[in-house]
């Protein structure tokens, strides 16, 4: 007999959510993983209901499909230094296309336009109400949780044209997941970002430095764009970025969010 999912009053803690790659969402909680029958964005709340369990092996897709992805560039201070750039007076922002979005196990293409394509280790924001003109309180009440994410950059473009659009905007150039955790079960300041290619260690940073905090950032973008349930923010990498070849295993990992692992092709 299937194991029958728990009320909302023993699941809700430390939730990981999933978006399955056949359509549709999933829970991961301390039994199992569960379908989810109520909207993604009532998760947190009393009001979710769990259904099935499936596999733990289910094939699964990028954790949200947002409408838009905004990027704040050069966000930690030694990443300015080592591009021999100022660190900006406001936050820097960029946005790449939806369809630079992939998941979990999904391959990086590498375009045949460039010669330098770099990671980016990134922990990513996930907008879970709308936000306009936010001040940082309301800010930080709009965050529904976060994931890893990977900033894909041709980097000799960027130099090049000395703007991010084409650089960051290649199809498979925004890879997250593997899951998204709840914003109330994680405080980015008590945990780390790592990345690493095939095994090896590229770029680790605690998530407390920073230049632009979490809910100025949201606030910031918030009084330019409006920012709807699902749209992703990726806070910024720290230093240590470096070229990825075809053959490459980039993995991201924040502790307490999981690996996101995507092979380079």
């Amino acid at each position: 007999m299937a194991k029958r999912p728990p009320p909302p009053s023993e699941w809700r803690v430390g939730v990981k959510l999933l978006r399955l790659d056949h359509g549709g969402w999933a829970v991961r909680t301390a039994d199992g993983l569960f379908a989810l029958r109520s909207p993604w964005t009532e998760l947190g709340s009393s009001q979710p209901e769990l259904g099935e369990r499936l596999p733990d092996d289910v094939a699964t897709a990028a954790p949200v499909a947002p409408t838009k992805i905004v990027c704040v560039g050069l966000n930690y201070a030694q990443h300015a230094a080592e591009m021999n750039k100022q660190i900006p007076e406001e936050p820097l922002l960029f946005m790449k296309p939806s369809t630079s979005l992939i998941g979990p196990h999904d391959p990086i293409c590498l375009p045949r336009q460039s010669t330098e394509v770099h990671h980016e280790g990134e922990l990513a924001i996930v907008i879970g109400r709308r936000l306009q003109g936010a001040d940082e309180a309301e800010a930080q009440r709009g965050i529904f949780g976060y994931t890893c994410a990977n900033d894909v950059t041709a980097r000799d473009i960027q130099r090049r044209e000395q703007r991010y659009t084409r650089a960051k905007g290649f199809d498979s150039f925004c890879p997250i997941g593997p899951c998204v955790v709840l914003a109330q079960d994680f405080v980015p300041a008590d945990h780390h970002v790592e990345l690493r290619v095939n095994g090896v260690v590229r770029q680790r940073s605690s998530l407390d430095d920073f230049i632009f905090q979490i809910p100025h950032v949201v606030s910031f973008i918030s009084s330019i764009m409006t920012l709807l349930p699902g749209d992703v923010i990726l806070t910024g990498t720290p230093s240590g970025v470096g070229p990825i070849v075809a053959g490459d295993v980039v993995e991201v990992e924040i502790d307490g969010i999981g690996v996101l692992e995507n092979p380079v092709v």
